[in-house]
């Protein structure tokens, strides 16, 4: 028994280190966006297409992650994709000039992709080999790995500004957590829960058509992740403008989310192995929908904090029982979801914006709520796998 629990603790705190590489990578590079500008001399227009870019790499990736999910097992995936994004900090340090920083930014966004995939899918398996839930602890590693790269961005600033300096010792950490994760990683992937094929047709390496259950989890995902990045660009948006809160007071509203959703994450474990992974989604972002819809009627910052705090409880656990579900679908599944919460991440805050342009922020956000209300119908037609499932 003893060993059994040994075994489970050093492969989850290896697959907590991918989500950890994931979250830092992504905040390093992030972080340093004003010293990027002003080094490239950006416009705002190039700022922008820049880091459309990386989202859209991540977007595009879903055929080569499936395939080279097959070909190579999500532990390889999961340990080259992660050192793709040292190398990617590492020319970003020395990027010559602006065409070649797309390029780089996009290769980034398909590292991301791959290793995005292939950590839900450890977690996932994980999940089904010692029949104990996990996936959501992992996603707020993630969270973890950025809060510890803005910290590190601080510190590093403080003393230089320049960026290789930062992005080097950035990416020294990075192959410090890869060389830790990549003796406790998991040599199988999670089995799917598709019906049994010919032998013939399960030689296959290339990409199958979504079923239907693919497509509900997918656009469950997409409207989830629309949900959180909207929340995340509109939130202080809609206090100073549309609820009066003073200038001070604004940034509280992601704070507020965050906070909501870490916590969260850090429980929801316990409630799906209580109450299940299909009511965990279909209750959460029903309160997250009716929770944010009732403090934009009744308008006034503290409902709307109280809306906010709503949305970050409820929304934290879709995505991580999201990727549970479609990794046992197998992995055409699993990359078509994530490439599906990508999209939603990069374009729902845009079409939120163009909303509130023509009706006002108001109904942009009352959009928001819709789309959290849409991930509970979708939730209603996915069969979210049972822990004791194996």
């Amino acid at each position: 028994m003893y060993r059994v629990r040994d075994d489970y603790r050093r492969s989850q705190a290896a697959i907590a280190a991918l989500f950890c590489c994931l979250g830092f990578q992504y905040a390093t590079w992030v972080s340093r966006i004003p010293a990027l500008k002003t080094g490239l001399d950006l416009s705002e227009a190039q700022l922008g297409l820049l880091l459309m870019v990386c989202g859209a790499g991540a977007a595009i990736s879903f055929p080569l992650v499936a395939v080279l999910t097959k070909r190579l097992g999500s532990r390889r995936l999961a340990l080259l994709s992660a050192l793709g994004l040292g190398v990617v900090l590492l020319a970003l340090s020395v990027t010559p000039n602006y065409p070649v920083t797309l390029l780089i930014v996009c290769c980034d966004g398909i590292a991301v992709g791959c290793l995005n995939v292939a950590m839900n899918a450890q977690a996932a398996a994980l999940e089904v080999k010692y029949r104990r839930t996990t996936m959501a602890k992992m996603h707020a590693t993630f969270s973890a790995g950025s809060l510890f790269a803005a910290l590190l961005a601080s510190g590093v600033t403080s003393l230089s500004s320049a960026l290789p300096s930062h992005f080097v010792t950035a990416t020294a950490l990075l192959a410090l957590l890869v060389l830790g994760a990549s003796g406790g990683l998991l040599t199988d992937d999670a089995p799917s829960a598709e019906p049994a094929v010919p032998v013939a047709e399960k030689k296959s390496r290339g990409l199958t058509l979504p079923t239907r259950v693919t497509i509900w989890m997918g656009l469950a995902m997409a409207f989830g992740t629309v949900t959180e990045g909207a929340m995340n660009d509109w939130s202080a948006l809609y206090l100073k403008d549309v609820a009066g809160a003073a200038a001070h007071l604004a940034p509280l509203g992601i704070a507020v989310v965050s906070v909501m959703m870490v916590l969260a994450r850090l429980f929801a474990d316990g409630w799906r192995t209580k109450w299940g992974d299909d009511r965990i989604v279909r209750v959460g972002s029903a309160l997250a929908g009716a929770g944010l819809a009732l403090a934009l009627l009744v308008g006034g910052v503290v409902p709307a904090l109280i809306g906010f705090a709503c949305v970050g409880l409820g929304i934290a656990a879709v995505t991580p029982c999201v990727y549970v579900a479609a990794a046992r679908q197998g992995s055409d599944a699993l990359a078509l979801v994530a490439a599906m919460g990508t999209t939603g991440l990069l374009a729902g805050p845009a079409v939120i914006g163009f909303i509130a342009d023509g009706t006002g922020l108001a109904w942009g956000m009352g959009a928001v709520a819709a789309s959290a209300l849409i991930v509970s119908l979708c939730a209603t037609r996915i069969r979210f796998p049972a822990l004791a499932e194996a």
